[in-house]
């Protein structure tokens, strides 16, 4: 056996890789981490407490111990993209003109999946255990009501029923929400000119709103 295949002693190998102790906080945020990684990969059924655990390279019981399972972690990495994404668009929301308020609400949403492509895949993603704020559909509904309120008071000034405010901003981030469900993939065209693109139909549907619309077929 030669020198250099000769195993180090003990001390010098405990010199040449050193094992750092994580705090309790910073444990669970490296295994939040690595949850959201194989999560946005595999959906919440494709991964595994000891995929999980190996990766943190701890044992199954510390994933236990901090979120009591697959389900306790999955919640908490739903429940932040939820808190991430609602304040990347309450954040946007400056501009003054109704028009300049949905191209902010379109483009911030367009942004967190550009940017937080994984986070986006965990909310879109359907799954029994996915936590009340965390399922898709709670989730436009939770970000039409930060802007339903601007409807509101568009609606009120043109005349309109402003009680019909929470049902246009359904169907409005809906279309935004849904349409960045697609870019994900798509990928084209460039984000502004999907966020223009979104507007145009939007506003300019908006802007030539019947008081009292009613379906084709059922006039007469």
């Amino acid at each position: 056996m030669t020198e250099s295949a000769l195993p180090l002693p003990a001390s010098k190998a405990a010199k040449a890789a050193p094992r750092v102790r994580m705090t309790g906080t910073e444990r669970r945020e490296q295994l939040l981490d690595i949850g959201r990684s194989l999560f946005a990969a595999k959906g919440f059924d494709g991964t595994s407490v000891e995929e999980i655990a190996e990766r943190a390279g701890v044992s199954k019981p510390v994933v236990y111990e901090h979120f009591g399972g697959k389900e306790g972690l999955y919640a908490v990495v739903v429940d932040r993209e939820v808190l991430r994404l609602l304040e990347r668009i309450e954040t946007a929301l400056k501009g003054q003109h109704p028009r300049e308020l949905l191209e902010q609400a379109a483009g911030a949403l367009l942004d967190y999946v550009e940017r937080d492509t994984d986070g986006f895949r965990i909310l879109v993603r359907d799954s029994p255990v996915a936590s009340t704020s965390g399922t898709f559909a709670s989730l436009i509904s939770d970000i039409a009501t930060q802007v339903e309120h601007v409807l509101a008071a568009q609606f009120k000034s043109l005349g309109y029923d402003a009680k019909l405010a929470p049902l246009y901003s359904q169907a409005l981030v809906g279309m935004v929400a849904l349409t960045g469900q697609w870019w994900l993939v798509a990928r084209k065209p460039k984000r502004d000119e999907v966020a223009a693109h979104l507007v145009n139909l939007a506003w300019n549907g908006l802007s030539h709103l019947e008081n009292k619309p009613t379906l084709r077929a059922k006039r007469g």
